[in-house]
């Protein structure tokens, strides 16, 4: 089960590293737009980004569900990680329509916007840790 959780967590990392940059991009393609500069490059990366993050979101899932069914549920503080995963999930679905926006050449808010949105995740993640290591409840 160690290997097992090992890779679950190396997923779950790749996973955030896409959820963490792919708002950066959103930034840059809306600055880079207003300036009048070519952003279709940054779409194409955004796209790709997300593709590799989904791949990585699926192995991190499968991963967990398969330590899930090892484990079981274990206390309350499973059913709040869960909770948070499940908005990590809806931040990534959110993610998937804003890359098709900016695939279509338009994204609807502010680059200041998508640096505080960007910032949520983090949040989501700091409680996952708490829940995962401390198991307060």
């Amino acid at each position: 089960m160690l290997w097992l959780k090992t890779f679950h967590i190396l997923f779950v990392m790749s996973w955030m590293a896409g959820i963490f940059y792919l708002p950066r991009i959103f930034v840059h393609f809306v600055e880079g737009k207003k300036a009048g500069q070519d952003v279709a490059r940054l779409a194409i990366m955004g796209r790709k980004l997300y593709g590799f993050m989904t791949i990585m979101m699926m192995v991190a899932i499968t991963l967990g569900l398969w330590l899930w069914l090892g484990y079981g549920i274990t206390g309350a503080w499973m059913h709040v990680k869960l909770l948070l995963v499940g908005f990590l999930l809806a931040y990534h679905w959110w993610c998937r329509i804003k890359v098709g926006q900016m695939e279509a050449g338009h994204l609807e808010h502010s680059g200041k916007y998508y640096r505080w949105i960007n910032e949520l995740p983090l949040f989501i993640t700091i409680g996952i840790l708490i829940m995962v290591v401390v198991k307060p409840f």
